[in-house]
């Protein structure tokens, strides 16, 4: 009888440590998820969210930011990007082509161009600010697409990259490394962030179409779609 009772004791005992772990390893589980969730909102990327009529409207400024476009243009198009961010790379080379080819060249929309580094990316910081170095030597979106072009080799690199892509633009050197190296532009940067964030932009890519929210490296199809629906108004 003894052994009998120690049996169910034992039986028991064991029982009740495997749902607690089960417990335990669930909850642990779910936590993890969300913060992986909360890493992969933070880059937007993938996310494929359709803009709505339901959506809420959201007024973001161009700032004194650099614009690429016509300044009547009746759809103004602004972007929080980060340079090193690989999603916001495949928008370059995917869909802003057709943007350009079909809304940007033909004067009905104008895009905007705004920082939003994201603390994960170790160069961005640095990159935006080098862009703004560009900027003052009126060759912001040279530099832009030369960022975007050679993403991997400078993400690895480092900032000793970012002299030898305004020398090969014909860049004057000497005031460029000034520039960066002074962090001139460092509040310039995280000015546009936090507007970013004040907005509710979270990750990169993020758009706002004439104040109409779209999150992603969406395909061309998305971006013609809101467009085509804001020319209509």
């Amino acid at each position: 009888m003894k052994k009998t009772n120690y049996l169910f004791w034992i039986v028991s005992l064991t029982l009740v440590f495997t749902l607690v772990n089960s417990y335990f390893l669930f909850n642990v589980n779910n936590r993890i998820n969300a913060l992986g969730g909360s890493v992969a909102g933070a880059q937007a990327g993938e996310a494929q969210q359709q803009p709505s009529p339901q959506q809420p409207r959201i007024q973001a400024s161009a700032d004194d930011d650099p614009v690429k476009g016509s300044a009547d243009a009746k759809i103004t198009i602004v972007e929080f990007s980060d340079f090193q961010c690989p999603f916001c790379a495949r928008f370059y080379t995917e869909t802003l082509p057709m943007i350009e080819k079909n809304y940007i060249d033909t004067g009905k929309v104008k895009l905007v161009y705004r920082d939003f580094p994201l603390s994960f990316h170790q160069n961005a910081q640095k990159a935006a600010e080098a862009a703004e170095c560009a900027d003052e030597q009126g060759a912001f979106w040279d530099y832009h697409n030369s960022l975007f072009e050679n993403q991997d080799e400078w993400s690895s690199a480092g900032a000793k990259k970012f002299v030898e892509y305004a020398s090969g633009l014909g860049l004057d050197e000497e005031e460029f490394n000034d520039c960066l190296d002074s962090g001139k532009y460092k509040d310039e940067v995280q000015n546009d962030f936090s507007a970013g964030s004040g907005y509710g932009v979270s990750g990169t890519p993020t758009f706002f179409i004439n104040s109409v929210m779209l999150v992603g490296a969406q395909p061309y199809s998305v971006f013609q779609q809101a467009i085509e629906a804001e020319l209509e108004k």
